[in-house]
């Protein structure tokens, strides 16, 4: 089938609109007519080959849509289903088997490689293969293959163009608070970094029960809008006194849970130095790979202070997205004040806008009248 979708061929460039050929599913497969994709830095990251992704490429990894055909075997859901397409695993893997699937053996080829399992794409423009398989979905398109792995049903009272960013970034730092971190009612929370990740971060510490939640950024509206959706305290990531604010915000104690988002080694720096004893610190910011941060040992040692890496906020998506959803549907979890639409052949713009600051969450949404 003729597909439309959003393809980067070079490095910086920006994305190209065409009309591509679909392959029908093949057995575990699943066609989803996307309704909406959010937009993510990861996605920008391969565009620019920060990420060894090939080209050319159709990207887009937060897509949520409607079941249109299933391949041979597939029982977890039916057409017409709603849905919401999540990051893809092997399924049989150690992580897999023990429930971490973020942290699946396989997990940087099932995402980032282009291609599915066997080497194929699936996508093709006139005969001549297009990467696809992003994330197991290559959602910057009128309709994606995905697989029972990496698909979640949601329910249809759910806001469905809303709902894309659930799948990575929203899921990411929520998850890193309520799942990684595991805050309780009454601990501190101190998230470095304002984006869609770190105020999802935000709600979800409020959610938690967090009574000192500290956001730190450089932008001022979005220290507003942290305030806005729970922070207790707003720092300038510019201020000399940060670290004095962070301890004076706590009682001289320090944090119980830091997270950052950058992945910038002098803010996770600060963010480990503001620790309290036994406290913890999660990392889910993207870094260049030869990136290392120094840490003093005596006060990691001492105290019981830690370090860890998060992906996808140790999310079991099936059971984790869903939550969100009935959490939003409460008023309890607002992501929506996070998203700016665009029109899909404005996608460009929607980039533009997230990697200059205009956009918090961009979500592209394709035509209804298909």
């Amino acid at each position: 089938m003729n597909i439309i979708a959003a393809v980067a061929r070079l490095p910086r460039a920006p994305f190209s609109i065409e009309t591509l050929q679909l392959e029908a599913p093949r057995a575990g497969e699943i066609l989803v007519r996307v309704v909406a994709t959010g937009i993510c830095h990861t996605d920008i990251a391969m565009r620019d080959q920060q990420l060894p992704t090939p080209q050319p490429v159709v990207l887009g990894h937060e897509g949520a849509g409607i079941v249109e055909s299933v391949g041979a075997g597939v029982t977890k859901v039916e057409v017409g289903d709603h849905v919401v397409m999540t990051f893809n695993s092997c399924g049989h893997c150690p992580s897999c088997s023990g429930g971490q699937a973020s942290y699946c053996h396989d997990f940087f080829p099932r995402n980032f490689f282009g291609t599915r399992a066997d080497g194929s794409s699936g996508l093709s423009k006139d005969a001549e293969p297009v990467h696809a398989n992003i994330f197991g979905q290559s959602s910057f398109a009128s309709h994606a293959l995905c697989h029972e792995r990496n698909i979640v049903k949601v329910p249809p009272s759910a806001p469905l163009e809303l709902l894309g960013p659930l799948a990575c970034g929203v899921q990411t730092g929520a998850g890193a608070v309520l799942n990684s971190l595991a805050v309780a009612p009454g601990e501190s929370l101190l998230v470095f970094g304002t984006g869609s990740v770190g105020l999802s971060a935000i709600m979800a510490g409020v959610v938690a029960g967090a009574t000192t939640i500290i956001a730190v950024d450089i932008h001022e509206q979005r220290l507003a809008l942290a305030c806005e959706l729970g922070a207790s305290h707003a720092f300038a990531a510019d201020s000399e006194e940060l670290t004095e604010q962070i301890f004076n915000a706590t009682d001289g104690i320090g944090v119980d849970h830091a997270l950052d988002t950058t992945g910038l080694p002098a803010v996770i720096q600060t963010a480990v130095a503001a620790l309290a004893p036994r406290g913890t610190c999660g990392i889910v910011g993207a870094s260049d790979p030869t990136t290392t941060v120094e840490l003093n040992l005596t006060h990691m040692m001492s105290a019981g202070r830690s370090l860890r890496g998060i992906v996808e906020g140790d999310s079991l998506p099936d059971v984790f997205i869903p939550a969100l959803i009935r959490l939003y549907e409460q008023g309890r979890f607002p992501f929506d004040r996070l998203v700016t639409f665009y029109d899909f052949d404005q996608i460009n713009q929607a980039i533009d806008d997230a990697e200059h600051g205009r956009a918090i969450k961009p979500i592209v949404r394709h035509s209804t009248d298909r």
